[in-house]
């Protein structure tokens, strides 16, 4: 067995077409297909059922996937280690995040890899999680920092350093709310837009258990987008209620609502197990720890049950 071989058997699972896999090889048809069979007979078992021109993964060539692809990766990895150290480079970092800890993280991360650590190549993805989980496991990313609430538990993941951080109602300085006297009721929030990122399952439920049906988020939030940073600029300029991280909006007023708020988000870091992760990603951590000061708790993710975020809504609340 080769990595040659294992690359070809990537690359025939990506296509399910030995024309087109030795096309992107630059192979022939038959180089591709005796690779193929050379790999089948060492492992003793077939990797793919020829249906016409369809090449199909068999149950033992999806399990074999897998292992190929961290094989294949990790070959990878030792080889570009060496290229890195050989070159004084330290390496490439490529880190997704959601709304809330990308609100708070990416621009001093930013900063810190420009004063502490010039010679990482930084990248940083902004995007919701289940598309940051999906290139996560695709490669693309290394690790992700998000809202633990809002990922699916599966195996092949593994959340770390795990902060949690409390929620609030915050409007702007002078906002009719702000100068109320005594606690606010739900239904006063709802006389003005409320503004909110996608928030998941749990939060949700901490809502209605307190303010009732009315307070789901697809009922009361009228403005909801990914970018807290757009949002916190809406709830300065206007009389827009923003739900969000307390910590990420410092200069906003939270409002003090009868029954109070309760509600957290549990930012961690995210990564796939079995994969080893750059060294430049302590820098990651360390920030987390000094960024994201509310408190810390340590929750493994295969522990927790399934929760999904929140779809985005077209219903508007009454007035």
């Amino acid at each position: 067995m080769t990595l040659v071989q294992l690359r070809h058997f990537i690359s025939l699972a990506q296509t399910a077409s030995f024309a087109r896999s030795a096309a992107a090889l630059h192979l022939t048809q038959p180089a591709l297909s005796r690779s193929i069979r050379a790999l089948e007979d060492e492992l003793g078992q077939r990797l793919f059922d020829r249906v016409g021109r369809v090449a199909e993964l068999t149950p033992h060539g999806r399990q074999a996937l897998e292992r190929a692809r961290d094989l294949v990766l990790s070959a990878d990895g030792l080889r570009d280690s060496a290229r890195m150290a050989a070159s004084g480079d330290e390496g490439v970092l490529r880190i997704g995040m959601g709304s809330g800890p990308g609100a708070m993280l990416m621009t001093p991360l930013l900063l810190k890899m420009a004063l502490e650590r010039p010679r990482v190549q930084l990248s940083i993805t902004r995007a919701n999680t289940d598309f940051l989980v999906q290139a996560l496991r695709e490669r693309t990313l290394d690790a992700l920092v998000v809202d633990a609430r809002s990922l699916r538990p599966a195996p092949d993941l593994d959340a770390r350093f795990v902060h949690e951080m409390a929620g609030a109602f915050m409007v702007r300085q002078g906002h009719p709310l702000a100068t109320a006297r005594g606690a606010v009721r739900f239904d006063d929030l709802l006389r003005f837009p409320v503004a909110a990122t996608p928030l998941s399952d749990e939060v949700a439920r901490v809502l209605v258990d307190r303010y009732g049906p009315r307070a789901h988020p697809e009922a009361c939030v009228t403005l909801r987008c990914d970018e807290i940073p757009s949002l916190l600029e809406v709830a300065r300029c206007s009389d827009t209620v923003l739900l969000a991280i307390r910590a990420a909006a410092p200069d906003l007023v939270e409002l003090k609502l009868d029954p109070p708020l309760v509600a957290t988000a549990r930012f961690g870091l995210v990564t796939l197990r079995r994969r080893s992760t750059p060294a430049a990603l302590d820098a990651v951590q360390q920030l987390m720890t000094e960024r994201f000061v509310d408190g810390r708790v340590d929750v493994p993710i295969t522990t927790r049950r399934p929760m999904a975020t929140t779809r985005p809504g077209s219903r508007r609340r009454g007035r």
